[in-house]
């Protein structure tokens, strides 16, 4: 997968298209992501006990990791990412189109 958990990330296709924020989760198994504020889910829940009450739940549901790009701040914009190998021998991902690095 092109992106990790903490990314910022823009919804680049859907009901949420443009639409950006920072991922929660991510599922490589199955390509899904967990984006911040998107795809809200709305689940009615019955009273369980005085413990637990019942009401209206909203919370984020899973999106296809390719309707996802990286977000560069310095581009404002959904880039593609290139993986750079550094002299030490580290992978750092960066921006095609400033050369950013999108790694901090």
């Amino acid at each position: 997968m092109h992106v990790k958990k903490g990314d910022t990330v823009v919804v680049v296709s859907g009901k949420d298209r443009g639409k950006i924020g920072k991922i929660m989760l991510a599922v490589p198994k199955d390509n899904r992501v967990v984006v911040e504020g998107v795809n809200m889910i709305t689940k009615h829940r019955k009273p369980q006990g005085p413990t637990k009450p019942g009401g209206i739940l909203k919370y984020e549901g899973p999106i296809n990791v390719s309707k996802v790009m990286m977000y560069c701040p310095k581009d404002k914009m959904g880039v593609r990412v290139s993986t750079r190998i550094e002299k030490d021998g580290s992978k750092t991902r960066v921006c095609k189109k400033c050369g950013e690095v999108l790694d901090k």
